[in-house]
């Protein structure tokens, strides 16, 4: 079992705590974590692209000129796609960029991105995060008591409503749930700082 010290809230150690080796302790594999941050961007991507056609221009309804007799070559609208003003041919649509990884290589890669935290050294393990009421001031005391200057990612294993609304107003700090947790946020953010249930349950869920 991968063995990582426990701290509590205020930067206090409050001892040790085991984590499953099979979701944080194995070698991360960066293809995988390449192949996921791929697939999420993409999926993010809104695709509402479009261009007009020749059907789609306004007006070009009228032959320019007749067919035959002016020494011109033949047109038969002023929306043909060598026209200035003329449709666009092969021109991108809306269409939808998202697709999807096999299942075993998603979690992967979840694993990948929690172990490489692990092997760097940025991720902190707390008794707990609570607070007795929403206020930044709380999440800021509790990064300055932990060292951390970078940006965090705080892992809670249900939602609790205070500390995402603690964290709402700092731009470097965002929280999620074991079930929300992704690969594009986890190596987005520097330091991972995740509650002993969430770890519990990540390994749970993951291995």
């Amino acid at each position: 079992m991968t063995k990582v010290a426990l701290l509590k809230q205020d930067g206090s150690q409050a001892g040790d705590v085991e984590l499953n080796d099979s979701v944080f302790g194995i070698e991360p594999n960066t293809h995988v974590l390449h192949e996921a941050v791929v697939m999420q961007r993409a999926s993010q991507r809104q695709g509402t692209h479009a261009v007009k056609n020749r059907s789609a221009v306004r007006g070009g309804g009228a032959k320019p000129w007749r067919q035959k007799g002016t020494g011109r070559a033949r047109q038969g609208s002023t929306r043909s796609p060598q026209w200035v003003g003329g449709g666009v041919v092969f021109g991108p649509t809306p269409r939808s960029y998202s697709y999807k990884l096999p299942k075993k290589v998603r979690r992967l890669a979840l694993k990948s991105a929690l172990s490489s935290k692990v092997k760097e050294e940025n991720l902190i393990v707390l008794e707990s995060i609570s607070f007795d009421a929403p206020k930044t001031k709380e999440v800021v005391n509790m990064l300055s008591a932990l060292n951390v200057n970078e940006k965090a990612l705080l892992l809670t294993a249900d939602k609790d409503e205070a500390v995402i609304r603690s964290a709402n107003n700092l731009q470097t700090v965002n929280v999620l749930t074991v079930d929300e947790i992704n690969v594009l946020d986890l190596l987005a953010h520097d330091k991972l700082i995740v509650t002993k249930d969430a770890a519990e349950k990540a390994g749970e869920v993951l291995a």
